[in-house]
């Protein structure tokens, strides 16, 4: 019974939550805290302080912690399975009235138009990241990595995951500034 509760609890949030993750906070609130008292309105806001400093879709974060605290490990699939599941019907439905439609002009003219919008939405990401490169790497060294990116993924066919997660690796790894001036004050010190 509890696992019917956690789906219908994050399905109905997400159904009815239009406009993104954000919209679906005070309706999972509503469900978590009000409906099924799985916990009270401090527990629910430290949970949403945590999901708010992680990357990625704050209903979908939030579903699978409460899910798992609620259920455990099939509690936080079944919180997040249904969390997603009106957006996969609602891509389903989307996807195939597109293809009903797709011979008509001014779907053609829609679809064609998403396109230039999308790579100005990645150029301007893309020199956002160039520019937060090039403060902490200054211009040489971005320059480089971007030389070096481009001739591995063109050139060597290596995949971009994997080039990204090698470089994540190796900032984890590499030790930052502060602790070499901490070692070398240390050092000094001693």
């Amino acid at each position: 019974m509890k696992q019917l509760d956690i789906f219908i609890a994050f399905f109905r949030s997400s159904m009815l939550g239009y406009g993104g993750g954000p919209t679906t906070i005070p309706l999972v609130q509503k469900e978590v805290v009000e409906r099924f008292k799985w916990m009270n309105n401090e527990e629910f806001g430290d949970v949403l302080a945590i999901g708010n400093t992680l990357p990625g879709p704050i209903a979908t974060k939030m579903a699978g912690y409460i899910g798992f605290r609620i259920g455990g490990v099939l509690g936080m699939i079944n919180a997040i399975f249904s969390t997603i599941l009106p957006t996969i019907i609602l891509m389903i439905i989307l996807l195939s009235t597109l293809i009903v439609f797709k011979d008509l002009k001014w779907v053609q003219g829609m679809t064609k138009a998403v396109v230039p919008v999308v790579a100005v939405m990645l150029g301007v990401l893309t020199w956002e990241f160039v520019q937060s490169s090039i403060k902490g790497l200054k211009w040489f060294f971005t320059t480089l990595h971007i030389i070096i990116a481009l001739v591995l993924i063109e050139y060597f066919g290596i995949h971009p995951g994997f080039l990204i997660g090698a470089l994540l690796v190796i900032a984890v790894v590499k030790p930052t500034n502060t602790s070499e001036k901490k070692k070398r004050q240390k050092g000094l010190s001693a």
